[in-house]
């Protein structure tokens, strides 16, 4: 769990790369190189930003306060773990959205057509995504296929790119297997190559992912390989007690 605001940032049970990938703005994915154990040792964060600074913060629009906070957590990794890293591209395995074999199943949004209390997505479109047990359901309004795959990067752990060729921005609901989504996730980051050959569990109570995709939206998700941009580690220590 991670909360971040004007007056700081509050993690509990979070990994150093998880940690790395909010400060610089990027998914787990991206992180590149490191020891194994900032993928494993969970930490307990309490970073407090000065009053006379959150005060400056608070003046901000939304966007703005989140890069300055995540600045700050920058310069606490520094601090506390020693960080130092570098920028760069790696050929990795991704997945290409594209149009599934009977066509999309999409229906076209209306101009404006958002949920006032959905989470704004980056083109401010209205995302709403419902966990529950067994299943997940993420309904989107107004969404391009850009932010279809920018989601989608974020659910497996892998990025996505948007090749459907399709222009529209669309109104869906997506439901699927929250646990088949899960182990997607952790088989990507082990470097296998999960796809729509993988079945849920037995014990899954609905569709994985990719067959969710395919059934209620008409698309589908191709494994295939591309430049990504990561984020190397060239240095870091485990931290010292406070």
């Amino acid at each position: 769990m991670m909360e971040f605001r004007a007056t700081g940032l509050s993690a509990s049970g979070a990994t150093t790369k998880k940690l790395i990938a909010f400060a610089y703005n990027i998914e787990e994915f991206q992180v590149s190189s490191g020891p194994s154990w900032i993928s494993s040792d969970k930490y307990y964060v309490k970073a407090k930003v000065e009053d006379s600074v959150v005060e400056q913060l608070q003046k901000l629009p939304d966007l703005r306060q989140d890069d300055q906070i995540r600045l700050m957590v920058q310069s606490l990794l520094v601090d506390r773990f020693n960080l130092k890293v570098s920028h760069g591209t790696k050929e990795l395995p991704i997945y290409a959205l594209v149009i599934a074999k009977n066509g999309p199943k999409l229906q076209e949004s209306k101009p404006g057509d958002t949920s006032p209390n959905a989470v704004k997505g980056p083109e401010g479109h209205g995302r709403a995504a419902m966990a529950r047990r067994g299943g997940s359901r993420l309904t989107d309004r107004g969404a391009s296929m850009a932010a279809v795959a920018e989601q989608l990067s974020r659910l497996l752990g892998r990025r996505v790119v948007d090749r459907t060729g399709l222009k529209a921005k669309y109104t869906f609901t997506l439901e699927y297997s929250d646990d088949e989504a899960r182990a997607t996730t952790y088989k990507a980051s082990e470097g296998t190559n999960p796809g729509v050959d993988n079945g849920p569990p037995p014990d899954s109570s609905g569709p994985s992912i990719f067959t969710a995709l395919q059934e209620q939206l008409g698309l589908k998700l191709e494994p295939t390989k591309g430049p990504v941009e990561v984020l190397v580690i060239d240095h870091i220590e485990k931290p010292s007690e406070n």
